[in-house]
C-alpha cells in the first residue's frame, strides 16, 4: 500500500543504492531493512498493508516479489520516525 504522501528523503535512497547496488530488493532484503522477518513481509502482502508497492513475477503462488529501491525509499521516507 503505498503512503499517501510521495515525499523521499534523498539521503536514504542513497544509503539503500550504495549498499544494494541495484534496483530492486527481494522479501528477505525488505526484512531486514525494516527488521521484521521475511514472514511478517508474508503477511504484510496477504493483508496489502505495511509493505511498500511491490512487483510479482510469475503467476504462481509463490512467484518472486520485488520491490524498488524508489519505492522502498520513498515508504522509509514517510514512515520512519525522526528524533
Amino acid at each position: 500500500m503505498k503512503p499517501a504522501n510521495n515525499y523521499i528523503n534523498k539521503a536514504i535512497l542513497e544509503n539503500l543504492t550504495a549498499r544494494y547496488q541495484k534496483a530492486t530488493l527481494t522479501k528477505k532484503e525488505l526484512a531486514h531493512e525494516l527488521s521484521v522477518s521475511v514472514s511478517s513481509i508474508n503477511n504484510y502482502i496477504v493483508k496489502g498493508t505495511g509493505v511498500p508497492e511491490y512487483t510479482k513475477i510469475g503467476d504462481a503462488k509463490n512467484g518472486t516479489v520485488l520491490f524498488s529501491l524508489i519505492a522502498v525509499a520513498e515508504y522509509l521516507s514517510n514512515t520512519i520516525k525522526v528524533a
